[in-house]
């Protein structure tokens, strides 16, 4: 007789991303890559200067395709053998896809991926560079994949179902104050055990394992103590 196995859901934030020297959504400044994010994340930029926000993200996508995942990315896809693993990121690049998760979630949308500004459904693979001249099949302009500032996000229903689920849930780069990954969490069944890897955590968290690292040194070592 086979057992279930035990479920766990890792969040994913900015911070697992930067290990693998992909720059954290924005700096102090409130500025993303020096660009108010106003002009390069929202419908109304795309709208207006749609060229500039084509080429804010190609830059992001060449970024991406540069950098490899880190040991933090590896260890979470070694979990998969032995529990059902989903992953939740707030991340739009694809290092978990190529450290070999196989069941990712992206609450804010993919780099890899352009869908038409016009018929949500409509989304396909893009590697290289979105130029004004890609449209969808009625001539509708593609945009890129991703959920921007005062738009819903669509997925975030399914987030809270993989949540109520989890037998262990695992934050890693994310931090617990910021929507939706302080959201999210509300939804772990209260006896789900959570851990949480990041380099300055919040004071005051109780029934939570704080591992004060960054991801790539406090991922790996979790992750074989739960492999044992």
């Amino acid at each position: 007789m086979s057992h279930a196995k035990a479920k766990i859901v890792v969040l994913t934030g900015a911070g697992i991303s930067a290990d693998s020297g992909l720059k954290t959504f924005r700096d102090s400044g409130g500025l993303w890559e020096g660009h108010r994010v106003e002009d390069v994340a929202t419908p109304e930029a795309f709208a207006r200067h749609p060229q500039r926000v084509l080429d804010f993200y190609n830059e992001r996508r060449r970024q991406m395709l540069a950098a490899a995942p880190n040991a933090a990315h590896k260890a979470l896809a070694a979990l998969e053998p032995a529990y059902d693993v989903a992953i939740i990121t707030q991340n739009v690049d694809n290092l978990h896809e190529r450290a070999g998760s196989t069941r990712v979630l992206h609450l804010h949308g993919e780099l890899a991926k352009a869908r038409s500004s016009v018929d949500e459904a409509y989304v396909v693979p893009c590697l290289g560079d979105q130029t004004l001249a890609d449209v969808d099949p009625h001539g509708a302009p593609m945009r890129p994949f991703i959920v921007w500032f005062g738009e819903a996000v669509p997925l975030i229903d399914t987030a809270i179902e993989w949540m109520r689920d989890a037998d262990k849930v695992l934050v890693v780069g994310t931090s617990m104050k910021v929507y939706p990954a302080a959201g999210l969490l509300q939804y772990a069944s209260p006896q789900a055990e959570v851990s949480l890897v990041d380099p300055h955590p919040p004071t005051g968290l109780t029934e939570i394992e704080v591992i004060a690292k960054i991801a790539k040194e406090g991922v790996p070592p979790l992750v074989s103590s739960w492999l044992k």
